[in-house]
């Protein structure tokens, strides 16, 4: 629902349920400055994200299934979803954890696309 929220030029949207993998893509975007705060709403049930919008973000969405990425793939799927060169940000699970691209080339590692942001 985020990339609704923002096009409605909302200025937070509330992300559920919430997992750690939200959590993860959701602090890259952070990172990046395409979001603001995150408040995490523990409810006992699954929780929910409340996200503050900042009106940077063009399209975001989720790669389904998840299939693994070696490094030397990650260019090619970048220019494949990604606008530009150097536009926008895919996210990977690695063993590192979640993180972008950028940062999975620099630590050499592939992993499995978990979706992308720009």
């Amino acid at each position: 629902g985020i990339c609704n929220a923002e096009k409605r030029g909302k200025r937070q949207v509330q992300v559920r349920p919430n997992s750690k993998v939200v959590i993860k893509f959701l602090q890259v975007m952070q990172k990046h400055g395409y979001i603001g705060d995150l408040e995490i709403i523990d409810d006992h049930r699954a929780g929910k994200v409340v996200v503050d919008l900042v009106g940077r973000i063009n399209k975001c969405g989720v790669i389904s299934p998840r299939f693994d990425v070696c490094l030397g793939d990650i260019e090619q799927l970048a220019s494949n979803i990604l606008p530009s060169r150097q536009f926008g940000h895919l996210v990977f699970t690695t063993p590192y954890g979640i993180m972008d691209h950028e940062e999975a080339r620099r630590k050499n590692t592939g992993g499995k696309i978990v979706g992308f942001f720009f």
